[in-house]
Formats: structure tokens, C-alpha cells, sequence
């Protein structure tokens, strides 16, 4: 029998998750079934599903406090403001009745709440204080955060799902870290473990655990992980383990004489350097993908009505109007060719065969699912199939929502799986193109093999990018998203430091931009790159966001207008406008591959709010991120630089001087977009604080 990860830390003589410390007067539990009680052991729950919900908010933004505009709009959302304020104030009193026990826990203001510093204590806490050197916490995780609150209201709900998969992505991020670390099967299988305790369908964990019995010899305990994974794949994802999984079981099963497997010397968590000849192909059915797209400018993608589980009337009206809306947000991306769902519809209704679709559309993506409606709830499981690879799942995605307005629930999910999908197929294309490049690759072809070198933000490899780049516009140059994708290369050439002539930097920036927009001027993509090129690299936000607003009116879906948007507002010093359309962004795309750009927005708004801890906060989670884009790290280090942490603040400069040598208090101020001097000032002062040279 496998020992869990629980039993091997006990086994090993760890310690288990920290307790509360003395002072604390509140314990509060959020993962699972909410739970509350007091240092004595009384329960101080509090009855009402909303009371909880306002709590367990508190809770998580801690220790910042909560606006009560911004707590009346995620709890009440569906009634006008003064209602949905009074209910808060009845609320707050409830809250506050619930509480005694545990003494003086809550503070309330007249436009604030929070719950005191060092009163608490919660799980949530704890799991996301877990290091390396301490990941005892993580073990906290054992089930949903807060998942007795789902239907509380729209806005929490959005709101809920984003710190659920902020929890989620933080302990799995760590608990990969931890298992890359292992180089001992011993030590290995327990860290694989942990990993699948927080994300069952985690492949790279499963054949960790495979490698790591396999080099113990223990060949029947290696395939069962992998019966085990086949098994997990198929009920969350309905998918099969991918070719490398399946490489790997084939290596293991081998000859029955084949001796044991070699005790690898890496990193448990990497694949085996070589396979043996024999394993050089993918196991019959699963014939690698052809290398390339021919010289089409994107692939194209069709939209099939979710299968409904039962007879349901409403199931099937939902099923296929889902589609037609998800049809309609995907149509505003440029970049892809979509097939109306009307058309797949007749498959639906009989075999849905993903090859003859494939094949009557010649389309290269599917997006398909279910829906079923039980009581007053409704459950729509989506994924999209990679046709080219053997209708691999590449995307997958499960929305639980209330069933009182279903045209919203169908708007909502339409909006996000437009905004998470478009990127997964970019990114799916990126990694065909670069495995096999064609001979004599297409402009589209050319940008496909920049993209993933420009957001890699390696110099060498940047550089490299930007000649790709040079190359598509030279060969097709009527096609405008190259010249956009060059554009935006320069923004990062100028942010990085990495520009010889910023001057010139900033006027070919410009000429690219306004190229591109004379190509295609509805592209939104398009327009809020030139949008961006405006407002940080000729520092006229005010005239950005006349862009910014046509690309999000062309697809209000796409991520990177809403925050290149909200970058527009923080450099205009309107920081409230700048948040919501940050946390719009987060909304339609938790867990967005380009996060790492992002999420800077969450670093700088607090910063120019001269709230300097919420500041450093977000730049810790910028940093687990481990990329070395400058502009995250320059707010978060005057952040450092003001709230005097000089030890931290080293580190952060040493990581920005890695990326730009020559980087100094006056460079920054030469590209400072802020119109408000005192902004610029108020920056510029933390990078001193923290050890930035002024020149």
C-alpha cells in the first residue's frame, strides 16, 4: 500500500502545521466546511450563509482592511447601492453579535472593515506562508476553499472561484518546487504525492511517482500509478495520459528480462534523457501531430453543443445557446478562424465524432462538454480537443453557477473561455512551429516562433524574436498583427533596459504601431498595443485610452486591453477605474499565461495609493512567479524601499540589476508615464530607499 504524504512527515518526525499562537482569539477554518471558533474552543459560526461569506472575506484580506462599497457590491451585487449597503450594515451587525466570544476580533469604521492583526488565525494563512524549508502547512489542504459558499452571489462567486485557484496554484507551485528538488526515489514518492494531493491530474507528478518505484524496482507499484493517473485523467478531464506518459509506461513495462531501471541522478520530476529505440515513436494511435499549419494566418476552431445529461428542456435551450454565445465571443479574436456552432450542430445530435468533424470542417481545435441542471443549479464542463494531436485535451474548464438567470450564466462563461482559450491555442501553435520549423516559414509561421522568445525575456533569445519578427513583416507585409507583435517587442526592448537608443526605440515603436493599425484598425489586439505604445513610450495616456476603449468595444474578452487599460488609468492617477479593470482581467482569466505582465498592475496600484505593504504582498506573488520582467520588479522594490526592508529590497535590486546593469533612479524617470509628478517622485523615492544609485 502507498503511504500517504501525512504518514511519511510522521514517519520522518515533521512537524505538522502551525498552531495558533497565544494571542490569536479567533481560529478560522476555510478550507472545506467554514468553521469558527474561539481560543477556548467555543463555536462562534455564524448562521447566515451571507454572515460567513462577509467573514471569510475579512479574513482574506487580511491584514489590508475592506472597503464596505467594495464588500456591498460583492455580496449584493443584483440590488442598488443604498440597499445593498443597509444589508451590509446588518451584517456587519450580526458579525459583530457572532464574534463576542472571541473579544474585540473585529474593527469597523465608517468605510472600512477588517478583522485585527494577530487576533486570527486560518488555515488559508498558514498554506500560504509555506516555504521549502517549512511546507508542513500545505497538508492543511484538504478540500475546496470555503466549498459550502458557492451561490452567495454573482460577484462572490467570481470572486471565490479566483482565490480558490490563487490557493490552489500557489500550494501546487510550491509543492512542484519541492518534488524538482528530490533526487532519491525515497524522498521522491512522498513529494509526488503532495503534489497530487492539491492537483490530481498533475501528468508531470504521476510519472514522477512511475520513475521514482520504477528505480526502486518496483515495476507493478510504477504501472499502478500509471492505471492510477489513466483513471483520474478520465473522470476530471475525460482525457487520456499524454504521449509521454505513455512513452514512459511502455519504457517501464519493457522486456520482462530488461534489467531495473537506472537510479536517475536528476531531478525526479524530469523525463528520462533518452528512451530506447525501439520507444523513439509514440505508442501506435498516438502519431506525433504534423510539425506545422500550412501558411495560413491561424487555425481554425469549431464549437460543438455541449452534450446535455438529461432530458431537461432547459438543459438543451442552455446547451445550445451557450454554444452560440461562446461562437460570438470567439469570432472577435483575429487570430482565429471560427466554424459557427449551427453547422456542428447535427453532430451534436448523433455520434459527435471528433474525426469526422475534424474532417467534413478541417478545423484543428474542438471545444465540446456538458451541461446538466439539478435543482436551482446548473454545472457546464467544457474542454477543448487538439485535433492535430489526437484530440488531446489541451484546455478544460468546470463552472457551477445558479440557474436563476441563465442568459447570464451563458454571457459569463461565453466571456471567459473566450478570454483563457485564444492564448492556450497561440501558445499550442508556438510549440508546434518551434518543434519542426518549416523550410520556408509564412510571416504567421515567423511570429509563431518569436512569441514564446519574446515573453521567455532572455536577452539573447529576445533578440532573436525581434529578427523573426523583422523577417514575417518582410514576407507578407500586408498581414498586420507582425507589425503590432514588433511593437509590442519594443515596448519590452524599453521596460527591460535592454534599448542602445531610447529615443529611437520610442519613434519605431510608433511607426510599427501605426502600420499595423492602417493593416487592420479592428483588431483589438492591434489597437491596445498601439494603445500601450501611446501612453507608456510617448506618455500620453489620456489619448491611450481612446484605443484602449475601441479594442475592448472590438472584444471585450481580451485580457491584455483590460489591463493595458487600467495601466492607461494608474498612469492618469485614476487608480479606482485602474483596479476594477484589473480585476476584470482576473475575473475572465484567473490563472492567464501572461500573469507575469499582468499582475504587475496589482504591484503599482497600491503603490501610487502610497499603501505600501498591500504592495509588497503582491510583489511576493509576482516573484513566485520567478520571471525576470523588469516592470514587476521595479514597484515592487520601491514598495521595499518605503516600507524599509532593506534585506528584501537587496534581493529585488540584485534581480533587476541582473536584468538591466545600467538601471538608476534618473533612467527611470526618463521613462516615467505618470502625469502626476508627485507619482513619479513618490516612486523614484522608494527605488532610492531601497539602494537604487540616482545615476
Amino acid at each position: 500500500m502507498l503511504e500517504t504524504v501525512a504518514e511519511q512527515e510522521r514517519r520522518q518526525g515533521r512537524l505538522g502545521p502551525p498552531e495558533p499562537a497565544d494571542s490569536t482569539v479567533l481560529r478560522l477554518r476555510l478550507i472545506g466546511q467554514m468553521d469558527a471558533t474561539t481560543a477556548s474552543g467555543e463555536s462562534v459560526l455564524p448562521a447566515g450563509r451571507k454572515t460567513r461569506a462577509l467573514l471569510a472575506v475579512l479574513a482574506l484580506t487580511s491584514p489590508r482592511a475592506a472597503l464596505r462599497g467594495k464588500l456591498a457590491e460583492l455580496l449584493w451585487s443584483r440590488r442598488p447601492e443604498e440597499q445593498a449597503r443597509a444589508s451590509l450594515r446588518q451584517e456587519i451587525h450580526r458579525l459583530l453579535e457572532t464574534l463576542a466570544p472571541a473579544g474585540e476580533v473585529l474593527s469597523v469604521s465608517r468605510d472600512h472593515l477588517s478583522l485585527r492583526s494577530g487576533a486570527f488565525w486560518a488555515d488559508v494563512q498558514e498554506i500560504m506562508r509555506a516555504t521549502t524549508a517549512q511546507p508542513a502547512s500545505l497538508s492543511l489542504l484538504d478540500g475546496d476553499l470555503l466549498e459550502d459558499l458557492d451561490g452567495v452571489d454573482p460577484n462572490f462567486d467570481a470572486w471565490l472561484t479566483t482565490e480558490r485557484e490563487r490557493l490552489r496554484d500557489r500550494a501546487r507551485r510550491l509543492a512542484e518546487q519541492l518534488l524538482e528538488e528530490q533526487r532519491e526515489p525515497a524522498t521522491a514518492i512522498p513529494a509526488a504525492q503532495r503534489v497530487l494531493a492539491i492537483d490530481r491530474s498533475h501528468e508531470g507528478a504521476w510519472r514522477a511517482l512511475m520513475r521514482a518505484h520504477a528505480a526502486r524496482g518496483e515495476r507493478g507499484m510504477a504501472i499502478q500509478a500509471y492505471e492510477r493517473c489513466r483513471a483520474v485523467l478520465a473522470d476530471l478531464l475525460d482525457a487520456a495520459p499524454s504521449v509521454e506518459t505513455q512513452r514512459l509506461l511502455a519504457e517501464i513495462r519493457g522486456p520482462a528480462s530488461r534489467p531495473a531501471p537506472r537510479r536517475p541522478s536528476g531531478p525526479m520530476i524530469e523525463p528520462p534523457a533518452a528512451l530506447p529505440a525501439a520507444l523513439a515513436a509514440p505508442p501506435p494511435g498516438l502519431e506525433a501531430p504534423p510539425a506545422s499549419r500550412s501558411a495560413g494566418r491561424g487555425p481554425r476552431i469549431g464549437v460543438l453543443p455541449p452534450q446535455t445529461v438529461s432530458a431537461n428542456h432547459g438543459e438543451n435551450h442552455l446547451a445550445l445557446g451557450l454554444a452560440s454565445e461562446i461562437t460570438t465571443a470567439l469570432t472577435r479574436s483575429r487570430g482565429l478562424h471560427v466554424i459557427s456552432s449551427h453547422s456542428l450542430a447535427h453532430f451534436a445530435e448523433s455520434t459527435r465524432d471528433e474525426t469526422a468533424i475534424r474532417e467534413t470542417f478541417v478545423i484543428d481545435y474542438l471545444l465540446d462538454g456538458s451541461v446538466q441542471h439539478v435543482g436551482d443549479r446548473v454545472r457546464v464542463t467544457l474542454r477543448l480537443l487538439d485535433l492535430s494531436a489526437g484530440n488531446q485535451v489541451a484546455w478544460a474548464r468546470r463552472f457551477d453557477r445558479e440557474s436563476d438567470d441563465l442568459l447570464g450564466v451563458q454571457d459569463e462563461i461565453a466571456a471567459q473561455v473566450a478570454a483563457q482559450i485564444e492564448p492556450e491555442i497561440l501558445a499550442i501553435e508556438a510549440r508546434r512551429v518551434a518543434a519542426a520549423p518549416p523550410a520556408n516559414p509564412s510571416a504567421y509561421e515567423l511570429m509563431l516562433r518569436a512569441l514564446p522568445l519574446v515573453h521567455r525575456l532572455q536577452r539573447d533569445s529576445f533578440l532573436q524574436a525581434g529578427q523573426y519578427l523583422a523577417e514575417a513583416m518582410k514576407a507578407e507585409p500586408d498581414y498586420a498583427a507582425p507589425f503590432a507583435w514588433y511593437a509590442w517587442w519594443h515596448i519590452i526592448l524599453v521596460g527591460q533596459g535592454w534599448h542602445t537608443d531610447l529615443a529611437a526605440a520610442r519613434q519605431r515603436a510608433g511607426e510599427l504601431a501605426e502600420r499595423a493599425l492602417s493593416l487592420d484598425a479592428r483588431d483589438a489586439r492591434i489597437l491596445t498595443i498601439a494603445g500601450h505604445v501611446t501612453a507608456y513610450l510617448h506618455r500620453r495616456p489620456a489619448d491611450a485610452l481612446v484605443r484602449h476603449d475601441r479594442a475592448l468595444s472590438q472584444n471585450p474578452n481580451l485580457t491584455m486591453a483590460w489591463v493595458l487599460s487600467g495601466l492607461a488609468h494608474a498612469y492618469l492617477g485614476n487608480l479606482d477605474e485602474a483596479e476594477h479593470r484589473f480585476e476584470r482581467y482576473k475575473q475572465l482569466s484567473p490563472l492567464d499565461p501572461y500573469a507575469f505582465g499582468y499582475d504587475m498592475l496589482s504591484v503599482l496600484i497600491p503603490l501610487l495609493r502610497r499603501d505600501h505593504w498591500p504592495a509588497v504582498e503582491a510583489g511576493r506573488r509576482l516573484s513566485q512567479m520567478g520571471h525576470a520582467f523588469a516592470s514587476g520588479q521595479r514597484p515592487y522594490l520601491a514598495a521595499l524601499g518605503h516600507m524599509g526592508i532593506h534585506a528584501e529590497a537587496a534581493l529585488v535590486r540584485d534581480r533587476l540589476f541582473a536584468i538591466n546593469p545600467r538601471f538608476t533612479v534618473q533612467t527611470f524617470r526618463d521613462t516615467s508615464p505618470f502625469v502626476h509628478e508627485a507619482d513619479t517622485e513618490h516612486y523614484a523615492e522608494g527605488l532610492l530607499l531601497a539602494g537604487v544609485p540616482e545615476r
